[in-house]
């Protein structure tokens, strides 16, 4: 086979091979990679396979993520649920990861990282050397039923919180203009103060509008002009994925969250799809998890590989530092984010992220 590394975002042979493949997604396409560019400096390549006219016939996408802080590492991709390797067979897979590990290895990258959204694990590891990394939860509702079979999925719960936030006299909005994106931020600062996280840079939410055009819609649920829920949602062929969500914690017996989801299905429907994509959700975060089972969504494993250097394993057998001295530092800093003014708060955001796709 034909090993090549190509440019998705100046190769078009990139997009039309992403239309005919079944398991590409919105995170494969040189819009997200573009996102990626603009806001944090990601280059992106492509390993792939071509075949005897040129036509690539499989490809796994990358990013070079490079950093004074965190280090040189090779992923598919930041900031991503996932990113499915496309290719036809544990052969091809190999060579390509081959080809990324020589890359790594002569640009001394700490790691190379994948993060297949569905995965035969003992040919992963196997064929490519690969170690598990991490694992979350994925779920999707299958909306290639009549709509009264996927009402029917609602656990009770749910569909009483869909019948009140109709009766709270909600206001939805959605599209992806400046003045949604300042009220989707504004919810995203008190949802990321509330979890202890830094928020990811407002610069970041405008390349992705900018880059998806009319496949990203930012969804907003109002009450007496104040917003109170918003989420992000992407669209890539039949499939439409919820990507990002905050809240208002204040107006949380109103239900605009259910009744932003609720519309997303309905849209979805209107469009066409077949898929309602809940994203990804940590172990460690059983009410999230909740939340998407009572959708009727079906859940399932996702794992992220690596392929550590050699050269970087024996930093195991150095001394441990003190646990407990590391947890304590990083529970101050956790807590120091809800104090900070939001000018800081945001700065800091828009320092971190480029360091820790």
């Amino acid at each position: 086979m034909t090993i090549c590394r190509i440019h998705p975002l100046s190769d078009p042979r990139w997009n039309a091979f992403l239309e005919t493949h079944r398991d590409a997604s919105i995170f494969h396409t040189s819009s997200w990679l573009e996102a990626l560019r603009r806001s944090y400096g990601y280059e992106p390549v492509v390993y792939a396979v071509t075949g005897q006219g040129g036509e690539l016939v499989s490809g796994v996408p990358f990013c070079l993520v490079k950093s004074h802080l965190t280090g040189r590492r090779l992923v598919s991709l930041p900031f991503s649920d996932y990113c499915q390797p496309l290719v036809g067979n544990s052969d091809e897979l190999k060579e390509l990861l081959a080809a990324a590990k020589e890359d790594a290895k002569r640009q001394r990258c700490k790691y190379v990282e994948i993060r297949p959204l569905v995965s035969d694990e003992s040919s992963i590891v196997a064929a490519t050397e690969l170690a598990k990394n991490k694992t979350a939860l994925v779920h999707k509702l299958d909306l290639n039923r009549n709509q009264e079979d996927v009402a029917r999925g609602f656990h009770k719960q749910c569909v009483r919180n869909i019948a009140r936030c109709f009766r709270n006299d909600l206001v939805y909005e959605e599209g992806r203009s400046e003045d949604l994106l300042r009220k989707f931020y504004r919810l995203l600062l008190l949802t990321r103060r509330r979890h202890m996280l830094p928020p990811q840079p407002l610069s970041w939410f405008r390349n992705l509008a900018d880059c998806l055009g009319d496949r990203l819609k930012v969804r907003v649920a109002s009450k007496d002009g104040t917003a109170i829920a918003s989420i992000v949602t992407l669209s890539f062929k039949d499939v439409i994925t919820y990507k990002y969500g905050c809240s208002d914690t204040r107006f949380n017996t109103l239900q605009g969250t259910s009744l932003l989801f609720w519309r997303t299905i309905q849209d979805a429907w209107a469009d066409g799809a077949t898929v309602f994509d809940l994203g990804r959700s940590d172990l460690d975060n059983p009410g999230l998890i909740a939340f998407k089972d009572h959708w009727g969504a079906a859940r399932s494993d996702l794992i992220y590989y690596r392929y550590q250097d050699a050269a970087k394993k024996d930093v195991s057998s150095a001394p441990a530092k003190d646990g407990s001295s590391k947890a304590s530092v990083k529970a101050a800093a956790k807590r120091l984010l809800t104090l900070v003014p939001d000018p800081i708060f945001t700065a800091l955001g828009g320092f971190l992220y480029r360091h820790a796709g």
